[in-house]
Parts: structure tokens; C-alpha cells; sequence
């Protein structure tokens, strides 16, 4: 596995995090009870801000943000935008979570408009890799990978050597 520093760690959970965010509306249209996921993010932004690490605190923002995905599991946009959120806060612990933050994003945008998931997916995205700071930028979005397939998407992500 990769050994990131603080500092790319601190990018890239506040990278995770907006890209939670921006697909945060999915799930609180479905849910709009629920909070779990938000509050996911905003513990990752707290974590980001401060550097303070409780992993009780991360760690049970992650599992409940992945509870809601799971309470959610009749509308898929929104359970992937509540396991992005999940993915993100959990960055705190691992780096490598923050991939999964922009990969269920990216699902979450495919599944919220099938019709035009492969325009939609592909601008979500390019949004993605513009925020990475560059020096993981290519390293992290060759990672997260985008297919057409019979008029929709399906979105992987390459695990293996350094992950």
C-alpha cells in the first residue's frame, strides 16, 4: 500500500468530502430525515480543519453514514451518495478511502439519471480530477475507471500493487 504524508492525507479527505458533498442531495432528497451522511462530512471537514483524530468519532460516522446507505438500499443514487460519505470521513484512518469517496459519487450521478449517465459521469468526473491537487491527480483518477457499456456506465475501481 501506498504511504501517503499527512499532508496528501489532509488533501485528500477534503477532497473525498467534496466529493460526498456534491452528491449529498441524492440521498437527503430520499431521505430527508436523515443525517448520518452529512454528518459523515462534516466530520471529515473537522478532521481536516484540526487534525484532531478520534477514531471512535471517525470511525462511527463512517459506519453510520454506510447504515444509511443501507437503510437507503431501495434508490440507488441514494445509497451511494451515503457510502461516498462514508468513504470520505474514513480517509481520517486510511488514505485510500478517499478513492471510494469519489467512486460512489460517481455512481451516485450514474444512477440518479441513467439516461444520461455516461455525459453526466464523464463531467463529474473531469470536476473530480480538476480538484486533485496534481501531483495525485493522475495517480488517483487512473485508478477510479469509467466504461461505457450498452448506453450507461459502469464505474470500477482498480485495486492492487500500492492500494
Amino acid at each position: 500500500m501506498r504511504k501517503y504524508s499527512k499532508r496528501d492525507q489532509v488533501s485528500v479527505a477534503a477532497w473525498a468530502a467534496d466529493c460526498a458533498e456534491r452528491v449529498l442531495p441524492l440521498f437527503e432528497k430520499a431521505c430527508p430525515e436523515d443525517d448520518r451522511p452529512r454528518k459523515a462530512i462534516e466530520t471529515c471537514r473537522t478532521w481536516v480543519s484540526t487534525g484532531v483524530f478520534r477514531m471512535a468519532e471517525i470511525r462511527g460516522a463512517s459506519l453510520a453514514a454506510h447504515a444509511a446507505a443501507r437503510d437507503a438500499k431501495e434508490n440507488d443514487a441514494a445509497c451511494f451518495a451515503a457510502r461516498a460519505a462514508g468513504q470520505a470521513v474514513a480517509t481520517a484512518h486510511v488514505p485510500q478511502h478517499a478513492y471510494g469517496g469519489a467512486y460512489y459519487a460517481l455512481k451516485a450521478v450514474a444512477a440518479a439519471d441513467p439516461a444520461n449517465a455516461v455525459d453526466n459521469v464523464a463531467r463529474e468526473r473531469e470536476w473530480q480530477a480538476g480538484r486533485l491537487a496534481e501531483g495525485l491527480r493522475e495517480e488517483i483518477m487512473e485508478r477510479i475507471v469509467v466504461l461505457e457499456r450498452e448506453g450507461g456506465v459502469s464505474v470500477k475501481l482498480r485495486k492492487g500493487e500500492g492500494f
